[in-house]
């Protein structure tokens, strides 16, 4: 049987990424492993449960949404045994999930605020892993949650002008506006100074790459390594 898996291949780094950088930040236990099957449970059953809002194949969708969310409550009520304090983070996440729904009711899903509501879910789960870790969160969480956000935001901006909004040239001269500005701001703004080359590749990707005409395989890679350096910038960081 073929897995029915999410189309959209950039979102497997935002599920990753500010996860691994919140155990890593909050320390790692052994809970942080079915929380993050749980965790992919829940992100691959939103698909199936969204195609079936829009009334698509209602059948084969909900056997798929009903085989992943009980992989994700499996594991994450075996992490709420142990802390039911978890509980919390997936009520934070409920109301933008439902804002994805009206998205995708709308056959808007693409549009770039209900990405940005997407981020905002996926830094959620990377404060989950470092409470999991801590047992309480402090400014180091949410920093660390924001910097994602902000990278993440970044690589939204800079795939739509490459594909969706390609064509849109005022779109291009806001995602390098965002880009310049987030570099100023850290460097302004955060005391370690070394985060800057973080985002460094993704300003200059922003503003090179604009005009030409890679396949979206290449967007996708480049965002993919792009991802890695972002990764690892902050591991050594934090």
């Amino acid at each position: 049987m073929k897995l029915l898996l999410p189309k959209q291949h950039g979102a497997w780094a935002m599920l990753i990424i500010p996860f691994i950088l919140g155990s890593d930040a909050g320390g790692f236990s052994f809970l942080h492993i079915p929380l993050f099957i749980g965790w992919l449970s829940l992100y691959l059953a939103t698909y199936p449960i969204l195609m079936y809002v829009k009334g698509k194949k209602k059948e084969y969708y909900f056997k798929w949404s009903s085989i992943y969310l009980g992989f994700a409550l499996v594991f994450l009520v075996f992490v709420l045994i142990f802390k039911w304090q978890m509980l919390l983070f997936g009520l934070a996440m409920v109301p933008f999930f439902f804002i994805n729904i009206y998205f995708e009711k709308k056959k808007k899903e693409r549009a770039f605020v209900n990405d940005v509501i997407a981020i905002c879910v996926f830094c959620i789960g990377g404060i989950a892993s470092f409470y999991l870790g801590t047992g309480y969160f402090n400014k180091e969480a949410f920093f660390i949650a924001l910097l994602s956000f902000l990278f993440f935001l970044g690589s939204t901006f800079y795939v739509k002008t490459m594909i969706r909004e390609k064509k849109n040239r005022r779109f291009h001269y806001y995602s390098w506006c965002y880009h310049l500005l987030l570099i100023v701001g850290i460097f302004l703004l955060v005391e370690e100074k070394q985060i800057i080359l973080a985002y460094i590749p993704s300003t200059i990707r922003a503003f090179l790459l604009v005009g030409r005409k890679p396949t979206i395989m290449q967007v996708g890679i480049l965002e993919i390594i792009n991802s890695v350096i972002f990764l690892f910038v902050l591991l050594l960081v934090f």
